[in-house]
């Protein structure tokens, strides 16, 4: 029997690993999501859309500008450099876990121009009907304080994702989820019984802010007693260390240009070649924010307060899923590929990827993004038939009388459609990121570009033509179609310089004729249900009171049915296949 190689072992323990940390992600969203869930439910009841839209988008928007320009590039380029610890006689270089500590340290320092700035524009360019309202000015600098506080607590953060240490992410970030819906509750609540004018609405949003940072902050301290937000000096002997991700990389240019006293500087703190990723990381996640946020620019620009709290609360709803499921996944897929494909395999020297170790990973690689892909697929095949079909049913009960009138009901519809693209672009480019050098990241900086202009054309274009709010819905699909298209493209190029063959093709990643065909006809069955016994006009006619209608309660057993069938065909036909491939890969 051929004993196994030490790469092979550790490959399968951090695949095993990072799908233990996806597990317990989605554990954390589920549980902290359905409790802020039941929350909100009567947290919307409390607010009126025009006070839910200013704190749900704009400040919101305000909040993850800062935090997404300052930490986003360094999170990235720290999943790939991160010292492990693969075994308990040879620990981490200490230099090495000191240059990542640093460099943990400086979205802090990155933050807090950025808050300057971003504060300024957006209180200078807010309308007189958003700064008009009570207390804006005190809550826009409360959430100014919570976007510093929150990258207080970058450093731990950084080392629970490099140490894969999501047991502290959880509590941390659970917790904080929770304390935040509770405090904004609360404070609404005693509002509410005091005058019923919804004076400390903004008070109430931004407090829960606050409290989410501070929550986060001292969870995260006693688990990570040691962390620093100072940086600390290097050793002399380390203070030029070659690079960690791409040490074939540095050449004459660049180490020329180490000699002058700037980067002399930089090396007593950071591996130049890991700052110079994540400077470029960042740089790159600007137009990444416009892409990933543009919705919320545009809606804030277009449409009455009214409607941008209906459209708030309607991407809140549905981008539960997202936040459920899909953002764990991602995670999940940035941990796992950039640990196992980092170092020489980011390279295009296809020669050097060919190592037993490195071929065994790039197949596991590309093997787990097949079977992501699969089953993404297939779910969305799911969510597309039967969420399109019982969605204005689910309204009647979600949307309170307040926000049935306004852009709710249309963008959860439109969403419905965004959740298939929002589901691949996110594994995809969790893949992209985790192993482009920075000349692929600058060429994808041109595409984004590109990208832009395709989701301001399109939105504005159906803007006009008559969408309303669901235009950014159906312009925010075509973004991502592209951009699927981009990193799909990559990566098919990638694994064919590096491997003979791999598992990402379409045999592997679309369902087969069965499932789809099974799928089809739900549709159709539902469909003709609904017409038959004008199922639309019965739930228009009563309301709420049609969750309580023998034929509205017929339909959705029905559906039920249907689903079930769905999901037994799927595992039955796919399911067990995907499963088997995974256990003769472990082998």
């Amino acid at each position: 029997m051929v004993s196994e190689s030490p790469a092979r072992h550790d490959d399968d323990r951090l695949l095993t690993r990072s799908l233990g940390s996806a597990r317990s992600l989605i554990g954390l969203q589920l549980v902290s999501r359905l409790v802020t869930f039941v929350l909100n439910q009567g947290l919307i009841r409390l607010v009126s859309p025009q006070a839910y839209g200013t704190a749900a988008v704009q400040f919101e928007l305000l909040m993850s500008t800062i935090l997404f320009l300052s930490r986003e590039g360094v999170r990235n380029s720290l999943l790939r450099i991160w010292p492990q610890q693969t075994n308990v006689d040879q620990p981490a270089s200490a230099v090495s876990v000191a240059q990542c500590a640093n460099l943990a340290a400086l979205p802090f320092f990155l933050g807090l121009p950025t808050t300057f700035v971003t504060v300024v524009l957006y209180a200078f360019s807010a309308s007189e009907t958003t700064t008009s309202q009570p207390h804006f000015h005190l809550a826009l600098l409360i959430y100014a304080t919570a976007a510093v506080g929150e990258l207080l607590s970058e450093p731990m953060h950084n080392r629970a994702m490099g140490e894969v240490r999501t047991d502290a992410r959880v509590k941390a970030e659970g917790l904080g989820i929770i304390v935040k819906t509770i405090i904004t509750y609360l404070i609404l609540l005693y509002d509410d019984n005091r005058r019923h004018l919804g004076e400390l609405a903004l008070i109430a949003f931004a407090l829960g802010q606050l409290a989410y940072s501070a929550t986060v902050f001292w969870t995260y301290k006693p688990q990570f007693p040691e962390s620093s937000l100072w940086p600390i000096s290097l050793p002399e002997q380390h203070q030029t260390p070659r690079s960690v991700i791409y040490p074939s990389a540095a050449d004459a240019e660049t180490q020329s240009n180490r000699k002058n006293s700037w980067s002399r500087l930089v090396a007593n703190f950071f591996d130049p070649d890991a700052l110079h990723l994540s400077m470029t990381m960042t740089s790159q996640s600007i137009v990444k924010h416009f892409l990933t946020e543009g919705d919320k620019f545009l809606v804030s620009y277009w449409s009455p307060l009214q409607h941008q709290g209906g459209y708030a609360i309607a991407v809140n709803y549905g981008s539960l899923v997202a936040r459920i499921v899909f953002q764990p996944i991602e995670e999940m897929c940035r941990v796992y590929f950039s640990k196992a494909l980092s170092g020489p395999m980011s390279q295009k020297n296809s020669a050097t990827a060919r190592t037993s170790g490195n071929s065994a990973a790039l197949s596991q690689a590309s093997g787990s993004l097949a079977s992501l892909l699969s089953i993404q697929i297939a779910f969305s095949m799911l969510v597309v038939t039967f969420g399109s079909s019982y969605l204005p049913i689910v309204l009647q009960l979600l949307l309170p009388a307040q926000y049935i009138s306004t852009s709710a009901p249309k963008v959860l519809s439109a969403w419905i459609w965004y959740i298939p693209v929002l589901a691949l672009n996110g594994g995809l480019e969790a893949f992209y990121s985790s192993v482009a050098t920075p000349q692929d990241l600058r060429a994808q900086s041109r595409w984004m570009l590109a990208f832009s202009v395709i989701y301001v054309l399109s939105a504005t274009a159906l803007y006009n033509i008559g969408f309303g709010d669901t235009s950014l819905v159906y312009a925010n699909i075509a973004n991502l179609t592209a951009r699927i298209w981009y990193t799909a493209t990559f990566i098919v190029i990638y694994f064919g310089k590096r491997m003979r063959s791999h598992q990402l093709t379409l045999a592997n990643v679309v369902p087969g004729w069965k499932f789809s065909g099974i799928v089809a006809l739900s549709f159709l069955a539902i469909s003709r249900n609904k017409a038959r016994h004008h199922l639309a006009e019965e739930v228009e006619r009563l309301g709420r009171r049609a969750l309580f209608s023998t034929l509205v309660l017929g339909h959705v057993a029905f559906g039920a049915g249907l689903g079930l069938v769905c999901v037994g065909l799927w595992w039955i036909t796919e399911g067990k296949r995907l499963v088997a491939r995974e256990r003769i890969k472990a082998e």
